[in-house]
């Protein structure tokens, strides 16, 4: 059974972007996977700041747009694997690599550019979609597709 639940945030600022980041991170256990949607600058490296935040990462999280990816370990054992498929014309050639970290319990994934490869995304993911409707707004929708998303969700709001 797939759930589909959602939820609106309107975020004013920078600052309030990393503390929702930061509250969503917390959540994390190992196993999840968060897609993000959104135009370039629309926060979605910010948020990613902001969920390693939460759990404890303080490494500085930097854009891996050129690096496609990077691993960043917290003090609780649970690594964040950050992509970003901005840059990525074909799926096929990090799908292995993809395919072998949606497997790890152990590992919470963020993917900015999410779009790009939704085909091998599994089907219970937190889909996380940011819009600009002003230069200082951003509206996040946020979508649970799966029981561990809807708690994430749950807990969230």
């Amino acid at each position: 059974m797939i759930y589909f639940i959602e939820m609106e945030v309107t975020i004013s600022s920078e600052n309030d972007m990393k503390r929702l980041g930061s509250r969503l991170g917390a959540l994390l256990k190992g196993g999840e996977c968060i897609e993000l949607i959104g135009d370039v600058g629309a926060g979605k490296t910010t948020l990613t700041k902001g969920i390693a935040s939460g759990m404890g990462i303080t490494e500085t999280i930097q854009s891996p747009t050129f690096t496609i990816s990077r691993t960043y370990d917290a003090p609780s054992g649970v690594r964040l694997n950050h992509y970003d498929f901005y840059r990525l014309s074909d799926p096929g050639i990090m799908a292995e690599e993809l395919d072998e970290s949606l497997g790890q319990t152990d590992m919470a994934i963020v993917i900015e550019w999410g779009d790009i490869v939704a085909s091998i995304l599994p089907e219970d993911h937190l889909r996380i979609t940011i819009t600009s409707p002003t230069e200082l707004t951003r509206i996040l929708t946020i979508v649970a597709q799966g029981k561990r998303s809807e708690r994430i969700i749950r807990e969230l709001s």
